[in-house]
């Protein structure tokens, strides 16, 4: 999806081509995974010649707000209470990453 919505649209070659070197995938995997995007409403097509050229069709935004939504209900029992505390528990975490939740915790709490 980063490709798409950096190029605006794409072949399946063109994504392929567009992504990081260390992490190389198969076209037939990147293939796969522009038509579950589709089958999902993400990704919309148009046929150039005997290619299809791929573009988004939802905003970043709402596909990350969508995807929160759905992690929450699948995981997290529609509580967003639930994920932030699993978010803020996370030893892993970032000190820095840490420190700005709290900051934007603590500004929703004055809003």
């Amino acid at each position: 999806m980063d490709v798409l919505w950096l190029k605006g649209k794409a072949t399946v070659q063109e994504v392929v081509d567009s992504l990081p070197e260390k992490r190389p995938l198969a076209y037939n995997s990147v293939l796969t995974t522009i038509r579950i995007l589709e089958k999902k409403g993400y990704v919309g097509h148009i046929k150039d010649g005997r290619a299809h050229v791929y573009m988004p069709v939802v905003e970043r935004q709402d596909a990350t707000r969508s995807e929160v939504r759905h992690l929450m209900s699948r995981f997290f029992k529609d509580s967003h209470e639930l994920l932030v505390l699993n978010i803020l528990e996370d030893k892993d975490i970032d000190a820095e990453e840490l420190k700005r939740l709290r900051e934007l915790l603590r500004d929703g709490e004055r809003s």
